[in-house]
């Protein structure tokens, strides 16, 4: 049963490693209904993975054989988060030899060992430590702008949420500004910021800022209303 439900993933995330950082991801992503499958060598992580539901391989996550069991032909993206720096450049290196094209976010233990992960082919490194300690920093200096960010990135009692959203090429907003668009009339949310197909951002855009296919839009609003605005886009 377990082996027929991975064959029929597509469009999924292969999370390797459930340590610390890995169980987090796979939290998140499951509470979204996001779906993905977890590549864990040790059999002591099995009853856990399977009290929380989630399809997971026992296998070494460096091999070819195991990405491929993973359906990484048909996965949105990859992520490297055992605890290992060596053995995160070595999976980044065995999918994208499988996949050239694929999304590889590692994990680096070593802000060190960032540039190594990039030459290996990861799209993006995360530093958990890094990350960690600058936000308990933030936390002294500036609190109200952590508050801010916790209520619009997590998830909140008064429903508030970050959200990006992309303009679909058959969508009736392209070519309208974000007046035209009523964006911020129809569904009460803040465009924070609009990422263009180049991978240009413009922060806090100009309501005479034109729409097209492909943009991605950053906005702040109501989880219900966001979930509206993106079947307009």
């Amino acid at each position: 049963k377990l082996e027929k439900s991975i064959s029929a993933l597509k469009g999924h995330y292969i999370i390797c490693g459930f340590g610390r950082i890995g169980s987090v991801i796979c939290a998140e992503l499951h509470a979204e209904k996001i779906p993905f499958i977890v590549i864990e060598e040790s059999p002591a992580k099995n009853e856990e993975l399977e009290n929380e539901g989630h399809l997971y391989l026992n296998m070494d996550a460096t091999s070819d054989e195991a990405l491929v069991k993973a359906g990484i032909e048909t996965a949105r993206g990859i992520v490297t988060a055992v605890s290992s720096d060596a053995d995160n450049v070595l999976i980044a290196l065995t999918a994208k030899g499988l996949r050239p094209d694929i999304f590889v976010l590692s994990r680096s233990s070593d802000i060190k060992n960032e540039a190594k992960l990039i030459r290996a082919g990861a799209s993006q490194v995360v530093s958990p430590y890094v990350i960690g300690g600058r936000r308990m920093a933030e936390v002294l200096k500036r609190p109200t702008v952590v508050d801010f960010i916790d209520i619009a990135m997590a998830n909140s009692r008064i429903g508030l949420v970050m959200e990006e959203a992309r303009v679909g090429a058959g969508s009736s907003l392209i070519g309208k500004n974000l007046i035209e668009s009523n964006l911020r009339k129809d569904f009460g949310v803040i465009i924070v910021a609009i990422k263009n197909p180049s991978g240009d951002m413009i922060f806090n855009p100009q309501p005479l800022e034109k729409l097209h296919a492909g943009d991605v839009i950053v906005v702040l609003g109501k989880k219900e209303d966001v979930g509206r605005m993106n079947d307009i886009l």
